[in-house]
């Protein structure tokens, strides 16, 4: 599948983080429009208008407001976000939370690097991923991203 510009959103609410990550996307010299959304609040705001959808959502877990997994769970319930594919991407080391959040409906869990080689790794392999064979032979194996 050829995407022409990839339409990526960022729920983000730390500053730090949001720079960092657009900074490693743009690393990757990919045609893309970035959308970042500080809040689960004004995440939902945007995606409600949204059209098209976009292609890939990396959505943080720790967020004020909406929280992301309110979020998630949200978008889940909503025929509307059936093909949107939700990349968890959290620093979160809550014991199971992986295993939650994969049961809530997202399509990949990525533990935040440290290391903006390591962000551009995941974002590369993020972005090739074949997005209808995950979500079809989904397991604990092929979910979780983390280096």
């Amino acid at each position: 599948m050829k995407i022409d510009e990839l339409h990526i959103v960022l729920a983000e609410d730390d500053r730090d983080d949001r720079m960092f990550f657009k900074s490693a996307f743009k690393g990757l010299k990919i045609d893309n429009k970035l959308t970042i959304c500080e809040d689960g609040l004004s995440l939902m705001d945007y995606l409600t208008t949204a059209d098209p959808l976009p292609h890939i959502l990396f959505l943080d877990l720790n967020m004020p407001g909406k929280n992301g997994m309110e979020c998630l769970k949200e978008l889940r319930a909503n025929s509307r976000y059936n093909d949107l594919s939700i990349a968890i991407y959290t620093s979160l080391r809550s014991p199971g939370i992986n295993e939650e959040v994969l049961i809530e409906g997202a399509n990949i869990f990525i533990r935040k690097p440290n290391d903006p080689d390591a962000l551009k790794k995941i974002l590369t392999e993020v972005v090739y991923i074949n997005w209808q064979y995950l979500t079809d032979g989904l397991s604990k194996q092929n979910f979780m991203l983390s280096y």
